[in-house]
C-alpha cells in the first residue's frame, strides 16, 4: 500500500453484505420511447445510462481482472469477484435496451461509438514498459473507478427512493431495471474504494482522479442528452437545457443539483468511506421484491408488462 495514505477510513461493518450476480432479464416490447410520460427531456437524461454503462462496466471488469493478482485479502478478493459478476450483468442488461431504441427510430450507434473509443482506447491498456509506468496506469484506473462508483452509488440511492417516478406513471419495466441496478450499486458501493485503499490509497490520487471522473461524467452526460434530444424522431426541435434538468430535480424526477453538489465534499473528505453513505438494507429490500430479480431467483423469464415493485422506503424499511 502507498506510504502516502494517511489514517484509513473506518467502514461500517453492518453495511457489509456478500455479493452475487443476479441473472436478470427484461421484456422491452411494451416500453414506450418516452417512458416518463410527457417528459422526453427527463426520459433521455436517464436514457444516457444505456449508452454509457455497457462500455464503462466492461472496462471496470477488464481493469479489475488485472488488479486481482495484487489483492492480498481473501474477503476483498471475493468482493471484487462478486463486483465483477454484477457489473458484467449490468452491462448486458443495459445493452439489451439499445435494439429497442433503434426499433423506435432512435439509433444510438454514433454516440456509443464515441463512448467505446473512450473506454477501449483512451482508458484502455497501453503499451508501457513493465515496472513503474504500467503500475501507475493500473493504479490510476483503479482510482478512477472508485470515483465513478461514488456516483453510481449516489444515483442508485436516489432512484431507490424516487417515488415521484411512480406517481408520474413511468414504465414499470424501465423502473425495475433502474432500481435493480441501483440496488446492486448500493450493495457493492464499498468494493471499488476498498480496492483502491488496498492497492494504493493515496489521497492526492483520490482527489486528482475524482476531478477527472467528475468532469468526464458531466461532459459525457450532457453530450449524450443533446444527442438523444436532437435525434428523437418525435421532436421537431429537441434541445437539452439545464433549466429542464433543474425543473425535473425539483419535481423529484431527477436528482437535485444541490444533492449532487453535496456529494462532492463527501468523497473528498479524508475520512470518507462509502459504507457511511446509502443503506444496504434499503437496497436488499428492493432486490427481494424486484420483479426481474425475483424471476431470476426462480429461474423464470420476465413477464411482459409486469406490475412494478414500489420505490424503497427512504428510511431503509421494506
Amino acid at each position: 500500500m502507498s506510504n502516502t495514505a494517511k489514517a484509513q477510513p473506518v467502514p461500517v461493518a453492518s453495511e457489509y453484505t456478500p455479493l452475487r450476480a443476479r441473472n436478470v432479464d427484461f421484456a422491452w416490447a411494451g416500453t414506450p420511447l418516452h417512458w416518463v410520460p410527457g417528459d422526453p427531456s427527463t426520459t433521455h437524461t436517464i436514457n444516457v445510462l444505456h449508452l454509457l454503462l455497457p462500455a464503462g462496466e466492461r472496462w471496470f471488469v477488464h481493469v479489475y481482472r488485472q488488479a486481482l493478482p495484487r489483492i492480498r485479502d481473501e474477503r476483498l478478493r471475493a468482493d471484487v469477484l462478486g463486483f465483477i459478476g454484477q457489473e458484467a450483468m449490468h452491462a448486458q442488461a443495459h445493452d439489451q435496451v439499445l435494439p429497442h431504441l433503434r426499433a423506435q427510430g432512435l439509433d444510438p450507434t454514433p454516440y456509443t461509438a464515441q463512448v467505446d473509443w473512450l473506454f477501449e482506447k483512451l482508458l484502455g491498456d497501453r503499451t508501457l514498459p513493465p515496472g513503474r509506468a504500467s503500475e501507475w496506469w493500473l493504479l490510476e484506473r483503479v482510482a478512477l473507478i472508485a470515483a465513478i462508483e461514488h456516483y453510481t452509488a449516489f444515483l442508485g440511492d436516489w432512484v431507490l427512493g424516487a417515488d415521484a417516478l411512480d406517481r408520474r406513471g413511468c414504465d414499470p419495466v424501465m423502473l425495475d431495471l433502474l432500481r435493480w441496478h441501483g440496488a446492486e450499486e448500493v450493495e457493492h458501493r464499498s468494493v471499488a474504494f476498498d480496492l483502491f485503499l488496498h492497492v494504493d490509497g493515496s489521497y492526492r490520487r483520490r482527489v486528482r482522479t475524482w476531478g477527472t471522473a467528475f468532469a468526464a461524467l458531466v461532459f459525457l452526460w450532457q453530450r449524450g442528452l443533446r444527442f438523444f434530444m436532437a435525434n428523437d424522431p418525435t421532436l421537431s426541435d429537441g434541445r437539452a437545457s439545464l433549466r429542464e434538468f433543474t425543473r425535473a430535480g425539483r419535481q423529484g424526477l431527477l436528482p437535485r443539483t444541490g444533492a449532487i453538489a453535496r456529494s462532492i465534499p463527501a468523497y473528498l473528505s479524508p475520512g470518507y468511506h462509502p459504507s457511511h453513505e446509502c443503506s444496504t438494507a434499503q437496497a436488499v429490500a428492493y432486490l427481494e421484491r424486484s420483479p426481474a430479480a425475483r424471476a431470476a431467483e426462480a429461474g423464470q423469464a420476465p413477464a411482459a408488462g409486469f406490475e412494478q415493485a414500489p420505490a424503497a422506503d427512504p428510511t431503509g424499511g421494506a
